[in-house]
Formats: structure tokens, sequence, C-alpha cells
């Protein structure tokens, strides 16, 4: 059987973690920047995780498990 392609986009976009879990950034912080408060563009900047519910069919397109 041949080996699971990576999906491109997936793998620029996810990280995985230390204890497994799969690191996010946010999105709406890469243009029209002019009209968000400050405060939101601050907020957007931190990463965050992927949702439990969404884990799965993140690890498929990466090729894990």
């Amino acid at each position: 059987m041949p080996k699971v392609k990576t999906n491109s986009g997936a793998k620029k976009r996810f990280a995985l973690t230390g204890s497994g879990k799969i690191k996010r950034k946010h999105a709406f912080k890469s243009h029209i920047l002019t009209k968000k408060t400050t405060k939101q563009k601050r907020n957007l900047t931190h990463s965050g995780l992927v949702a439990a519910s969404d884990e799965r069919q993140v690890m498929k397109l990466l090729a894990l498990k």
C-alpha cells in the first residue's frame, strides 16, 4: 500500500505540540487591519489550539495516525 501524502496547505498552517495537541494561528490578521481595533489585533496575534471536534480531520490532513 502506498504512503499517504501530507496536505501541503495543512502542513504550513498547523504544528504539533510536545503533548500531541495541534497548534494553529488565528484568521483575520493578514490584511484590512485599519478598521480592526488594537485590542482585536492583539488578541488575534496569540496562537490557539485546534478544537477537539476538528482534531481528527486535521490529523488526517497531516497524515498522522
